[in-house]
């Protein structure tokens, strides 16, 4: 197993100089602002596909005219449609998944839909990377931590299939190559990576956004928000995901709200997924923190959706983190308009603007459930690489509290 994480190495540099590696992935293009049925065709083309298997939400599928387009795009080239995942991605819809690639022996998955269409096909990648066919396989190849709270990453080959994203909101999945898988038996979410997981192409078409519900694009665009807050204020900043992470709040300060006041206004939901793209820039790369690490907890044992965990922990998480990185949440408060503010206050009131919930207790959090998500928190990379560091369930404890 591998010892550090995906983050980039960071290393004293001479004289006490700056210094470290920032590591790309393994994507190699994205198009935004084209529609998304013209787009996946060329894509399609340039892969040489013959056997596609379009992989989407079941609402996508069923509801929107979305599949259908893409479908009718790439005629004969469909070879199957899986519309079996659940929102956390249980490790059982990922098996699924991987029968389903197996089944329709595609040479391409395109994926339409959200961060769990996307992650279930990222773990499954894993699993066809490494000739897994059930839980208990996959379950080898997730993220563990050591006593030290170092990530151990298992290596994982490449994979026989890739797959292009088409997201329909906010959460940011298609920029990385991490995937988080819940395992209901332990009642915890595990992180899983695979070089080849993340998409080869991302399209970004604001188009096939606005079938999305407004609490589902608004919340995951706070995920969005908390992926460039937890970059800016990293333990082992770097410059790049600095400043794209530093723009991508000033555009979500205001395509956000505007994309929610006129969510027929495409230029806004654009501005919204091209913030996305800036703010995963440093996801994998850089160490993230407590606000993403015990956020996966809350969704695999309260059922939290993905982007309201965010809503809920991030403002708690800063305020809890303050003594540590007071100067770099100061950046985030002027990219976000309001210098000279406490970061945590800053992102507090504009969740509540959005009219998402900013309180644990109103996300469906019991309170004799806390205990537990400290506990699995623990095992969590992201929760013990916070900038302040965090070796207790304790600590976790006190953070939960903040947010109750």
């Amino acid at each position: 197993m591998q010892a550090g994480g995906e983050e980039g190495i960071q290393a004293g540099g001479e004289e006490g100089m700056q210094a470290g590696t920032y590591r790309y992935l393994a994507q190699d293009r994205v198009t935004y602002g084209v529609a998304a049925a013209t787009a996946v065709a060329q894509e399609v083309e340039q892969a040489g596909a013959a056997r596609v298997l379009i992989v989407a939400s079941r609402s996508l599928a069923g509801k929107t005219p979305v599949v259908d387009e893409v479908k009718e795009a790439l005629g004969g080239r469909v070879a199957g449609v899986f519309d079996g995942c659940r929102e956390h991605t249980p490790i059982d819809t990922v098996i699924d998944c991987v029968r389903a690639i197996r089944d329709a022996e595609a040479d391409l998955v395109v994926t339409l839909g959200g961060g769990t269409p996307i992650d279930t096909v990222k773990a499954a990648l894993v699993c066809l990377a490494e000739g897994i066919d059930d839980a208990a396989g996959l379950l080898t190849y997730r993220v563990q931590v050591d006593a030290d709270g170092r990530p151990q990453i298992p290596p994982v080959g490449p994979s026989p299939v890739r797959q292009v994203a088409v997201p329909t909101t906010l959460s940011g999945a298609e920029f990385s190559n991490l995937a988080g898988v819940t395992d209901p038996a332990r009642g915890i979410k595990d992180a899983y990576f695979g070089r080849d997981s993340i998409p080869v192409a991302v399209i970004l078409d604001p188009a096939v956004t606005v079938h999305t519900p407004e609490y589902l694009w608004i919340s995951t665009g706070v995920r969005a928000v908390d992926h460039a807050v937890e970059t800016v204020c990293s333990r082992a900043p770097q410059p790049l995901p600095d400043g794209a992470a530093l723009h991508a709040l000033r555009l979500f300060a205001q395509a956000l709200p505007k994309s929610r006041s006129a969510p027929d206004v495409l230029d806004a939901r654009l501005d919204c997924q091209l913030a996305v793209w800036l703010a995963t820039m440093g996801l994998g790369r850089v160490p993230y923190g407590a606000s993403h690490g015990i956020g996966h907890q809350l969704g695999a044992v309260a059922g939290v959706p993905h982007g309201q965990c965010s809503c809920v922990m991030l403002p708690s998480v800063l305020r809890w983190n303050i003594g540590v990185n007071a100067e770099r949440q100061a950046l985030v408060s002027e990219a976000m308009g309001r210098p000279g503010e406490p970061a945590g206050d800053v992102v507090e009131t504009f969740v509540a603007s959005l009219g998402q919930p900013t309180r644990l207790r109103d996300v469906g959090v019991e309170a004799d459930q806390l205990d537990t998500i400290a506990a699995g928190s623990l095992e969590n990379m992201m929760v013990r690489s916070n900038p302040r560091p965090i070796t207790t369930a304790a600590q976790i404890r006190e953070i939960l509290d903040l947010a109750w």
